[in-house]
C-alpha cells in the first residue's frame, strides 16, 4: 500500500512521523550521525541542559538490569551556551525539528533558559525536565508537587510562544492530576514517562552497582507502567501526549499510539541500536500497511475496551 500518511502534530509542529528521540539516549543528536539520516526523525529532543555546565555523578553510574538498565548520570550536560555556541549550529544544518530538553533548580533557571533560547533560530521548541530538585523548596521535585508543576509552566509560558512540552515523572501518586495541572499552567503537550527510581546490588561484594546507590530504571521493564500511565493521561486531558519507555520496535510504538499517545519517543533501544528511531519508524509503517490504514493518526486512541465478540 502506497500513500501512507504518518504525519501526526505536536504542540503546533507538524512532523513528518511520530517517531522522536527521547531525551539524555543519544546525546546531542549529533552522535547519530554516523548511523542514520537526522531528517528521518519526527523531532530531535537533544539531552538536558542546565544554565551552567554540570560534571554529572561520579561513576558507576549505569547498569544493566534484567529488562533494562538503570542509570545515574546526573544530568551531566555542557551547558547552555556551550551548546548554543557548538552544537546548535550544526544541528540547524540538518532537515529536522529540534526540541531542547532543559532543566534548573529554581523557576528562575528555567526562566533564564527559556528566555535566552527562544531566541535561536533552529529551536523549535522545549522539553521541559521536572524531576528536578527545587534547591529553595528544600529538594521537592517540581514534578512531584501538583501546586509546583503548575507555577512552573505557567512562570514559563509567560515567557515563550514556541511549544512547551513537559515530561512528567511515573514517581508520583497520581499521573491525572499532574497531567491535567501542567495543562492548566500552559502546556502545549506532555512526555509521559521519565524513569522509575530502582536499585541493584553486587551480590559478591553486597556493595550498591551505581555510586549513587539508587538510579532511574529505563528500557522494556517499564513499558506496561508507561503504557498505563499513557492512557490514563491522554484520556483526561485535550493536549498530546508523547509516550516513551521501553519502545524497541514498531509493534511497542503502535501500542503507545493505540494507548492515546500522539507520538513516541526511542531511548534506552539506543544504547543497543543507535538506528532503532529508523527501525521503529520502519515497523509502524509496516503494521500500518498491513492492516490496510493510511493514516497513522487513526491509530490514535483506538484502544477497543469492549468485550469481544463471542465466536
Amino acid at each position: 500500500m502506497t500513500n501512507i500518511d504518518t504525519s501526526v502534530s505536536i504542540a503546533g509542529l507538524t512532523l513528518k512521523t511520530p517517531v522522536m528521540t527521547a531525551s539524555g539516549t543519544c546525546g546531542y543528536g549529533l552522535e547519530l550521525t554516523p548511523y542514520l539520516d537526522l531528517s528521518r526523525l519526527g523531532a530531535l529532543v537533544v539531552k538536558g541542559i542546565s544554565l551552567e555546565p554540570r560534571p554529572g555523578n561520579p561513576p558507576p553510574r549505569i547498569v544493566e538490569t534484567s529488562g533494562g538498565m538503570l542509570n545515574a548520570i546526573g544530568l551531566e550536560n555542557i551547558g547552555m551556551e556551550a551548546f548554543l555556541a557548538e552544537t546548535l549550529p550544526r544541528l540547524r544544518e540538518h532537515e529536522t525539528f529540534v526540541i531542547v530538553n532543559i532543566l534548573g533548580e529554581s523557576e528562575e533557571e528555567y526562566g533564564k533558559l527559556v528566555d535566552r533560547m527562544s531566541r535561536q533560530e533552529g529551536i523549535d521548541g522545549f522539553e521541559v525536565n521536572v524531576s528536578c530538585p527545587n534547591v529553595r523548596k528544600g529538594g521537592i521535585a517540581f514534578g512531584s508537587d501538583p501546586d509546583m508543576l503548575e507555577k512552573l509552566v505557567g512562570f514559563l509560558r509567560e515567557r515563550t510562544e514556541k511549544p512547551l512540552i513537559i515530561k512528567l515523572s511515573p514517581n508520583v501518586s497520581d499521573i491525572v492530576d499532574m497531567a491535567r495541572r501542567a495543562e492548566a499552567g500552559g502546556a502545549d503537550g506532555l512526555t509521559l514517562i521519565n524513569t522509575i527510581r530502582g536499585m541493584s546490588i553486587d551480590l559478591e561484594s553486597r556493595r550498591p552497582h551505581l555510586a549513587t546507590v539508587v538510579g532511574g530504571l529505563s528500557g522494556p521493564a517499564i513499558k506496561p507502567v508507561a503504557l498505563r500511565m499513557v492512557w490514563e493521561a491522554a484520556q483526561k486531558v485535550r493536549i498530546p501526549v508523547i509516550g516513551v519507555g521501553g519502545i524497541l520496535d514498531g509493534e511497542d510504538a503502535v501500542e503507545f499510539l493505540i494507548a492515546g499517545a500522539s507520538a513516541v519517543q526511542v531511548g534506552t533501544a539506543h544504547f543497543r541500536n543507535p538506528a532503532a528511531c529508523i527501525e521503529v519508524t520502519e515497523g509502524i509503517g509496516r503494521y500500518l500497511e498491513r492492516h490496510g490504514i493510511q493514516d497513522v493518526k487513526e491509530l490514535i486512541g483506538s484502544i477497543r475496551l469492549e468485550p469481544s465478540p463471542v465466536a
